[in-house]
């Protein structure tokens, strides 16, 4: 799943510089190596539960809030 490209006839650097660098942005080679770079590691069962719940409890105070008239949009 390489890109090849040759040069052509009369052809500047620059051009075939600037070909090639279309032909990887148009692939998503480029893209697919910036996402595998990093690994994101999915946080245990514990941290989604807690995750969760803190999430459940800032909807409710913003909820109480706007019922006050205290909350600002």
């Amino acid at each position: 799943m390489g890109i090849e490209i040759k040069k052509k006839e009369g052809e500047t650097a620059a051009s075939l510089l600037y070909r090639f660098s279309k032909k990887m942005k148009q692939s998503g080679i480029l893209l697919e190596a910036k996402k595998r770079r990093f690994k994101r590691r999915l946080p245990n069962k514990r941290k989604i539960k807690e995750s969760a719940l803190h999430k459940l409890k800032k909807k409710k105070d913003f909820e109480r809030s706007k019922k006050l008239g205290l909350a600002q949009f």
